[in-house]
């Protein structure tokens, strides 16, 4: 598991370092003078980008599994309110790589969409069912789920 998260880390490392190449626009504005941050940006959205692929809903969740299992692709990681700071400055950035990765996979040219959505009543008797607008759209029949029961 390690090795491929480490080849992730890299292969996300260096897709973003050659998207920031190409586009410096796209990273969070500084000023010339002051301090310079040890986390780079492309190592920033790498870190928020495989975090929100794992599954990790808590920054500071996330800073402490990265910590314990991506220490040696990230030697530096700041703390949570610094962490925090820098990926709000850095939305624009990681929603154009997140698009940019995306229109690279197959997914983005197809032409059939997977839709997954909750069934939602509309009418329980055959004469509601005929005069309703939804005739042709919605079936009539029994649902034997708890959660949609009244």
């Amino acid at each position: 598991m390690t090795q491929d998260l480490s080849s992730l880390a890299r292969a996300l490392y260096a897709r973003t370092e050659h998207l920031l190449k190409h586009r410096p626009d796209l990273a969070p504005r500084r000023p010339r003078i002051g301090f310079h941050p040890r986390l780079s940006d492309a190592e920033l959205a790498t870190l928020a980008l495989m975090q929100a692929l794992l599954g990790y809903t808590s920054e500071a969740r996330r800073l402490r599994y990265a910590r314990t299992h991506l220490s040696e692709q990230f030697p530096y990681l700041p703390q949570q309110p610094g962490y925090n700071k820098r990926l709000r400055k850095a939305s624009g950035l990681i929603r154009h790589l997140i698009r940019h990765l995306a229109t690279d996979t197959t997914a983005w040219t197809d032409d059939v969409w997977v839709v997954d959505s909750t069934p939602v009543e509309c009418a329980r008797s055959r004469e509601t069912v005929k005069r309703s607008d939804l005739v042709g759209w919605a079936q009539y029949g029994y649902c034997a789920c708890t959660w949609c029961a009244p």
